[in-house]
């Protein structure tokens, strides 16, 4: 009736009146269908399934809480992939129920994973006589570290036996790995994270089948075994010999750091190593040369392939009717194998076998080496074979590396200038070029990718590292492992020790440049810890910004700008507390770390890392402000303004009053003036301080932290009042009960400190 345009125009001001980005959103989704075609047609939706995978493995890991119905998640799985293939003539549908179905999978995984290596862990302290095969022995500058597979620990029951224990002995001479030894041991559970967020030896000990570490008392009997090894032990004992033997050879004909880092490059036995020298190699950003791992697994098998192939090719019957580089690639498929064996069996080294292994096996059935679509799936076999290895940063870190130098390796290849037609000297010099680019931009490339995952757990930065690499790594890559799997070889006819000798050269070298760079101003960085959730969304922007081949890798700028954003600017806590009870870190006057009581040397050195404090956990500094005597320790948090302040307040009017109780004679007075009361005693029922922390509160909690707000302080724990972890002991009765006991209000405002009897600083560690 209005004409043909009339509709028209009431359409336009209707579209008119929606806000501006819902107009955008068909646009938008019709981008993403279209980069997700293109993702499809260029398969690269598999690599999908792995981030996939990892995910349930990790919700499992951090989240379930008790014991799981397998059945429940791989049936789930398994039933998601039948509906995937049943819809694969679309395109989103089935990619998106598989990627369920792999969470669900990477869930079950991660399950059966802990419940097949499930072993008691040790639940208190105990002092008994420990009997068992010694499973493997690590030389150290003093002494030696043992594994000891236990036969017999005092009159301790079957069920609560620990299978294997970690022990420290100071006079390994004599022993060695297959021995059934007796001793007295003081053995104690695996530790717990030193605060929320932190390492957890605990879980890692338990994947490795350790139920308690410790140390032996007094000197170690062998005595015949009440019965034969296992086979397994045998074997195990066996290898670990021969790598204490070649360990020995190697250190001996260099000497000094150059021979303790060689034998470590060889054998993975790392405790000839003296601290000087590490500290050294971690300035420089190039201490995973020494720990086995992608490295040395890539040079190995790039060194048994080269060797490999060339003998080959010297026949020419051989070269032109057989694939040499095929069979090449097999030798060097054993050869690596054959390395990772006799280097222990490291986790990261088994990771790092595995990727190799893929790579190769691609050469054998003509597909290109190195891909993504390898790399994830290296990821599945890896995951599937250890869940619990997503959470270390030895499977970040290379698995993040690798996945950047993949994504980067045609703008990383060197190539600026490819002259054709020169001579001689312009080929070298292009060459000598490209090498020198490469080495760089693959150095940068990895640091890059590896940088959120060694902040977050080292919270060091090595500024200089790329030139560490770059000085170094054309050492390892040319001599060093080259003269590694020459030794080896040369080895059984005794002729290795020119090998070493000249390996050892290199070493020094390697050493040298280290030291050189640790003199630098700021070589090493102290950086405060930033939570998993900094972490969660550059991982996610790092996997958005490698793995499609669309546009859709520029959605990776967002999380990953919220990811730095949220790591330059961390929350740290204003007290950190001891899960023993032994000690604390309470913030001072000067925004710095002072430490109250006598908290383990490892423990102190992670609460200073974590604030980003570069102090040793021997500088005296770290006592001023604290104020203790034989009973206790008491300090001051910023806010405090003597003696005569009331209230738990935030640099307000009252502030913050912190007591570490020694003696049980100290209660009434910490009791009736602190805000916050410390110790590894159980704490009298009418304790009047704000927050109670003793022994059955850490039982129950573990580490804790507090951070001090105008609101109320902000208290975190190590672990949840009822959580059931298998690595974790759970807590006796009566912990568990009082766990959820509010803390009284405080009752009586603080007194006038008295003059401390004794002044205390941080213990020796």
């Amino acid at each position: 009736m209005a004409g043909p345009g009339a509709g028209t125009g009431v359409v336009a001001r209707g579209l008119r009146a929606w806000p501006a980005p819902v107009l955008l959103l068909p646009a938008l989704g019709g981008w993403v269908s279209g980069s997700l075609a293109a993702e499809a047609a260029q398969r690269r939706l598999f690599p999908w399934l792995a981030v996939a995978f990892g995910a349930g493995a990790l919700l499992f890991l951090t989240v379930a809480d008790g014991p799981v119905f397998l059945a429940a998640p791989f049936g789930t799985g398994l039933a998601l992939a039948g509906a995937a293939f049943a819809l694969r003539a679309r395109v989103v549908a089935p990619a998106l129920l598989l990627a369920a179905a792999f969470l669900f999978l990477g869930f079950a995984a991660a399950a059966t994973r802990t419940a097949s290596v499930a072993a008691p862990v040790l639940a208190r302290t105990v002092i008994a006589p420990l009997h068992g095969f010694v499973e493997a022995l690590e030389e150290r500058e003093e002494g030696a570290r043992l594994v000891v597979r236990v036969t017999r620990l005092g009159e301790m029951p079957d069920s609560e036996r620990p299978a294997r224990v970690r022990v420290s002995y100071r006079r390994a001479d004599g022993l060695k790995p297959g021995d059934y030894i007796e001793a007295k041991a003081r053995l104690l559970a695996p530790p717990e994270p030193a605060r929320p967020g932190g390492y957890d030896f605990a879980r890692d000990a338990y994947f490795r089948g350790i139920g308690a570490v410790g140390s032996l008392l007094g000197q170690a009997a062998i005595k015949p075994p009440p019965a034969p090894a296992p086979l397994s032990l045998r074997l195990a004992a066996s290898l670990d010999e021969a790598r204490n033997a070649l360990t020995r050879r190697i250190a001996d004909s260099n000497g000094g750091p150059a021979g303790a880092v060689a034998a470590a490059l060889v054998t993975g036995k790392r405790g000839l190593i003296d601290q000087p020298t590490n500290d050294a190699l971690r300035a420089a950003g190039i201490y995973h040369v020494v720990s086995i791992s992608g490295l040395h697994m890539v040079l190995a098998a790039g060194v048994v392939f080269w060797l490999a192939r060339a003998l080959l090719a010297l026949g020419p019957g051989l070269a032109l009717a057989w694939p040499i580089k095929k069979i090449a690639a097999a030798f060097a498929m054993v050869g690596v194998t054959g390395y990772c064996a006799f280097s222990g069996w490291d986790l990261a080294a088994e990771r790092s076998l595995v990727m190799t292994l893929v790579m190769l096996g691609a050469i054998l059935v003509d597909r290109p080496a190195l891909s993504l679509r390898n790399l994830a799936l290296a990821a599945l076999i890896s995951l599937s074979r250890e869940p619990e290895g997503l959470l270390g940063p030895s499977f970040q870190m290379s698995f993040g590396a690798v996945a950047g130098l993949v994504a980067c390796a045609r703008l990383i290849d060197g190539r600026l200038w490819n002259p054709e037609g020169g001579g001689p000297v312009t080929r070298a010099l292009a060459w000598g070029l490209a090498t020198v680019i490469g080495t760089l931009a693959t150095t940068l490339v990895a640091q890059v990718a590896t940088a959120p995952f060694a902040t977050y757990h080292f919270q060091t930065v090595q500024p200089f590292g790329l030139v560490g690499n770059a000085l170094t790594l054309p050492l390892v890559s040319l001599v060093v492992m080259p003269a590694a799997v020459l030794g080896i070889l040369a080895t059984p006819f005794a002729l290795d020790q020119p090998v070493w000798w000249t390996m050892g050269l290199a070493v020094r070298g390697m050493i040298d440049i280290s030291a050189w760079i640790q003199g630098f101003d700021r070589a090493t960085l102290v950086l405060p810890a930033f939570g998993p959730g900094a972490l969660g969304l550059m991982t996610l922007a790092l996997l958005l910004l490698v793995l499609p081949a669309s546009g859709l890798r520029w959605l990776g700028l967002g999380p990953g700008l919220l990811g730095l954003a949220l790591a330059a600017a961390p929350v740290r806590p204003d007290l950190y507390v001891d899960r023993e009870g032994g000690g604390a870190a309470l913030r001072g006057a000067d925004g710095r770390l002072v430490v109250l009581g006598r908290p383990p040397a490892f423990v102190l050195e992670q609460w200073l890392k974590a604030d980003g404090d570069g102090r040793s956990r021997d500088d005296p500094g770290l006592a001023a402000g604290a104020r203790c005597d034989k009973l206790g320790c008491v300090g001051h948090g910023p806010g405090d303004h003597g003696p005569g302040d009331h209230g738990p307040g935030r640099n307000g009017a009252g502030g913050v009053s912190v007591a570490v109780v020694r003696d049980k004679r100290a209660f009434p007075e910490d009791c009736a003036r602190a805000t916050v009361v410390v110790s590894r005693l159980e704490a009298p029922p009418g304790c009047a301080a704000a927050h109670v922390l003793d022994r059955t509160f850490l039982a129950a909690h573990g580490a804790t932290t507090l951070r001090f707000t105008a609101h109320g302080p902000v208290i975190e724990t190590a672990r949840r009042p009822g959580e059931t972890r298998p690595w974790r002991p759970a807590p006796v009765a009566k912990a568990a009960a009082a766990a959820a006991r509010p803390a009284p209000v405080p009752q009586a405002a603080p007194r006038p400190e008295p003059e401390a009897e004794e002044a205390e600083g941080p213990s020796e560690p």
